[in-house]
């Protein structure tokens, strides 16, 4: 299936600009130690350097089950 990215969102989006929030919600997560799989591609990476202090990301082999 390919790489995959685990990511878990472990700071609060209080007080952050409306950008960084709106990459947040991007991502599919919403509330805090959630966490998302998602497909390795440059716009997802972008997407996690933007918000990396809000953030970790981990990879994972196939379908991050």
């Amino acid at each position: 299936m390919g790489k995959m990215l685990k990511i878990t969102l472990v700071h609060s989006c209080i007080g952050r600009p409306e950008a960084q929030r709106r990459v947040v919600r991007g991502m599919g997560l919403g509330k805090v130690n959630r966490s998302v799989v998602l497909n390795d591609t440059p716009e997802i990476r972008g997407m996690i350097r933007k918000v990396c202090h809000l953030v970790a990301a981990v990879e994972v082999e196939g379908n991050g089950k």
